[in-house]
């Protein structure tokens, strides 16, 4: 890796799960040389909303099932949160499309990541895909990590 490649990582985990989900990009990160953090956002309310094992297509159905009694609530302020300064304004930012996602569209992820301008790598994967397919997640990571094409 180059010498001025980012060191440091932080995960951080979407609603209604938490960051043990990163376990198998967290060690293959760790394995690499990387810092890796994990942040524990903490969610609290929303009962009525779950997890649907649908978003974790590609995982095994025993994991799926877990994955959906283990999701944790959101506080209900949560999802009205604003967020004044975004770090793709100034920061390089990259997309992992996960084409085979039932949470949020592939064409919405396409338009989302092309707002934000970030170099998009795309997957044959469910919303899932760091528990899928950590690996893939980690490799996207490092290609971040060492900067933007043509650096």
């Amino acid at each position: 890796m180059a010498t001025d490649t980012v060191r440091n990582v932080v995960l951080v985990h979407g609603g209604f799960v938490d960051g043990s989900g990163w376990q198998g990009v967290y060690e293959s990160l760790t394995r690499d040389g990387f810092r890796v953090s994990i942040v524990q956002n903490p969610t609290l309310s929303l009962d009525g909303d779950k997890f649907h094992a649908s978003f974790a297509a590609d995982l095994p159905d025993g994991q799926a099932a877990f994955m959906a009694d283990a999701q944790v609530p959101w506080n209900v302020d949560a999802p009205a949160g604003t967020i004044t300064d975004p770090a793709w304004r100034t920061k390089p930012s990259w997309y992992l499309v996960t084409s085979e996602d039932r949470m949020i569209p592939p064409p919405a992820q396409h338009t989302m990541a092309g707002r934000i301008g970030a170099t998009v790598s795309e997957v044959t994967a469910s919303h899932s895909v760091y528990v899928s397919q950590p690996e893939t997640v980690a490799s996207l990571i490092a290609q971040a990590a060492a900067g933007p094409a043509g650096q």
